[in-house]
């Protein structure tokens, strides 16, 4: 990190000024008990993401020459989209390789500004590779999304905001892929106010900086599975991961269900739609990942491009994870108005009855039935409740 000076952070803010969005911190939510949550909506930028402050304020500062070869990146979707914009307001050609598996979204909206798309099997780090074949080929410049001093400060604006705008923060938490983003900020934030927290947030799926930290040196995951693909990294920078070391005081991993139960609360609470990765920090907040109780904590929501089409889905998932939905499964002896004493106990505890399967082939025995239900239910708390109102009544959940 000898590379970036944080002259350069102000230099890319006034850069960024009249580019870039800089919206407004929200809150304090409800969104955790135990703390002052606070976000920083990254969802609202132009592109639905941050990757386009570092990726324009790169792109900005390349010569004549550079630009007239045009440029070449990789990405799951938003830093795409960010060097798409960046491209375009610079006059300048832009071709893309995206991982084929990324959210048709995300593929559309590259190509709606102005990008040409390379689709490449396999994930981001496919993608790498296939752009530094192609940069190598045809003499493109090549736009790092995370591992370069240039967009490792134009996303360490974003720190520089929250500075400005709430200068008695106490932590703030970031969401982890290649290292961009918490880079930036913690290297921002460290340097100008070292008594504030940052901590990272990567999905359990997609570990890398996690399993990096922890075994001092930087490792390459065989495979990362999660619905944040935008932090579907499986190797971090060498920047980034030197940054994290020096700067960033921890970082924790959240699960898929933990992930969409902040997307859930998101939606539900503040009315804002943010992606699997956007959503990591805030669902650290929510299940208690890092010591910040009591702390007035700013969330970064870093973006907002989810594939709608698996937002059901995952909001159902997150339904599930907080105790929203609950399926429970009972073993009933086969005799007339079993179902209708069931149906009646979940009732009068305040159970709402989504759907009833009633079968006898699965049953323990010739007399025995299996009941299904799916209920909506207030909490986890309110599950138990229901649980104990059956068992008491002599009924035996499988």
């Amino acid at each position: 990190m000898e590379e970036l000076k944080i002259s350069e952070v102000y230099r890319a803010q006034q850069v960024l000024k009249d580019v870039a969005r800089h919206p407004r911190i929200i809150g304090p939510t409800k969104l955790a008990t135990d703390s002052q949550v606070y976000l920083k909506p990254e969802n609202l930028q132009h592109t639905g993401s941050f990757k386009l402050r570092g990726a324009y304020f790169k792109i900005s500062q390349l010569s004549d020459e550079e630009k007239a070869k045009g440029v070449i990146a990789c990405s799951a979707g938003n830093h795409a989209q960010g060097v798409a914009l960046g491209a375009s307001r610079n006059g300048i050609k832009a071709l893309i390789c995206l991982p084929a598996g990324a959210p048709l979204s995300k593929i559309e909206a590259t190509k709606a500004l102005g990008a040409e798309v390379c689709l490449v099997d396999g994930v981001y780090d496919d993608a790498y590779n296939k752009a530094i074949e192609l940069r190598d080929k045809e003499g493109y410049t090549f736009v790092h999304p995370f591992n370069d001093p240039l967009v490792i400060a134009g996303q360490g604006t974003i720190g520089l905001e929250i500075l400005e705008e709430m200068p008695d923060v106490e932590a703030i938490i970031v969401p982890v892929g290649g290292g961009g983003l918490i880079a930036g900020v913690a290297f921002t934030v460290k340097t100008l106010r070292p008594d504030i927290k940052v901590y990272g947030v990567q999905a359990a799926g997609a570990p890398s900086m996690v399993d990096s930290i922890n075994k001092q040196e930087r490792i390459r995951l065989d495979n990362v599975s999660t619905i944040a693909d935008g932090i579907a990294v499986k190797e971090p920078g060498t920047l980034t991961y030197e940054a994290c070391r020096e700067y960033v005081d921890e970082i924790v991993t959240v699960s898929e269900d933990e992930i969409a139960a902040a997307i859930l609360g998101l939606i539900e609470k503040q009315k804002l739609v943010a992606e699997g990765a956007g959503a990591v920090s805030v669902a650290a907040a929510m299940f208690h990942k890092l010591p910040i109780q009591g702390k007035k904590v700013v969330c970064i929501v870093s973006g907002g491009n989810i594939d709608v089409s698996i937002l059901n889905r995952v909001i159902t998932r997150g339904l599930t994870k907080s105790g929203r939905i609950y399926n429970l499964t009972l073993d009933l002896n086969d005799k007339p108005g079993q179902l209708s004493a069931v149906c009646d106990i979940i009732g009068k505890q305040g159970g709402n009855i989504l759907s009833v399967t009633h079968g006898r082939t699965n049953s323990k025995g010739i007399n025995s039935c299996e009941l299904h239900v799916e209920l909506e239910t207030r909490n986890n708390e309110h599950i138990q409740q229901i649980r104990k109102a059956l068992e008491a009544a002599g009924y035996q959940i499988v």
